[in-house]
């Protein structure tokens, strides 16, 4: 029996007013934002927030992202700050998420956040995005949308190719500009790196004044993407490599012989929109994958948190 295929929206008005009926009858609908597609559900509804596990194979403990058109809306949900405010005002709409606690009448599924006291929100910038969660009007659980542990869906294709038979609709509005997962800052306390992300940390720092705890791989998971092994391609995977071994393909940067290059030129901002389709492309041709060194600053500090999670051992 050949397998079910989303239903392919086009992100014009008639696309997005189908999608944003298809989420509030219940359905999973997989969405681009700016950093990568996301598998969309309403958050106040437990059963549609329960398919998005089911969907993706997703351990129950590992809380989503909440999507939001507006720091407005957000402030309806979460016991707000002054350093949230800060932060909202820099990097809202954007590749960042702010970790906060909830409200008593937050309304969300539990499912959503884990169990979890604190919410994880974001006001994403892609404009297909924005206009959908306005139609919609309330708040979508989006973690990205691709198999638990895989690599990440930056274009609808990759949607398609993991999770096709398990979604109703695909909005496509292209490729991912960022390419990367947004930056993940928690607020329950004192500012505190939880993930490396599409913003970064120098950035946050120096809106804040001062330097953030970092917490990105702590012994309870507390925000998503902080497994040890996630983002993974199907071959195993080595990190800091100028050469490769036989049998091994080389995802290359800079001025490197390489079987692909994230970036020829050396920019960190290319690397990370290419980071993901590349590894999507290399996983297909069944060989191991070899990485060359990426510096370690801005996007390459992210670059290199998802290859770590990639390289990481399995279960």
């Amino acid at each position: 029996m050949t397998p079910t295929r989303p239903l392919a929206l086009r992100p014009d008005a008639a696309g997005i007013d189908q999608a944003a009926s298809l989420l509030a009858s219940g359905a999973l609908v997989a969405f681009p934002t700016e950093t990568v597609y996301g598998l969309g559900a309403d958050a106040r509804n437990g059963e549609a927030v329960a398919a998005i596990y089911a969907a993706k194979g997703r351990p129950s403990f590992n809380p989503l992202i909440v999507h939001l058109p507006s720091t407005d809306a957000a402030r309806d949900l979460v016991h707000w700050s002054d350093t949230a405010d800060r932060l909202a005002q820099a990097f809202w709409p954007g590749p960042l998420t702010l970790v906060l606690p909830l409200r008593a009448d937050h309304g969300l599924s539990g499912l959503v956040t884990a169990g979890l006291p604190t919410v994880a929100l974001r006001v994403p910038a892609q404009p297909s995005a924005q206009t959908l969660l306005r139609a919609f009007g309330g708040p979508v659980a989006a973690p990205s949308a691709n198999p638990s542990g895989r690599i990440s869906a930056t274009t609808a294709a990759h949607v398609v190719a993991g999770l096709g038979d398990k979604l109703v609709a695909v909005l496509d509005d292209g490729p991912c500009t960022v390419g990367l997962e947004s930056t993940i800052i928690g607020l329950d306390g004192a500012p505190t790196l939880l993930r490396a992300g599409g913003l970064p940390l120098e950035a946050i720092e120096a809106a804040l004044g001062g330097p953030l705890d970092q917490s990105t791989t702590p012994v309870a998971i507390t925000a998503p993407g902080q497994l040890a092994s996630h983002y993974a391609p199907r071959a195993p995977l080595r990190m800091n490599v100028t050469t490769a071994e036989p049998g091994e393909l080389l995802l290359g940067f800079g001025q490197i012989q390489a079987d692909l290059n994230l970036s020829e030129r050396g920019d960190l901002h290319e690397a990370a929109a290419n980071l993901f389709e590349m590894l999507h492309r290399l996983d297909a041709m069944g060989q191991a994958i070899a990485v060359a060194p990426i510096p370690d600053h801005g996007l390459g500090r992210a670059i290199n948190d998802r290859l770590a999670r990639a390289a990481a051992p399995r279960d």
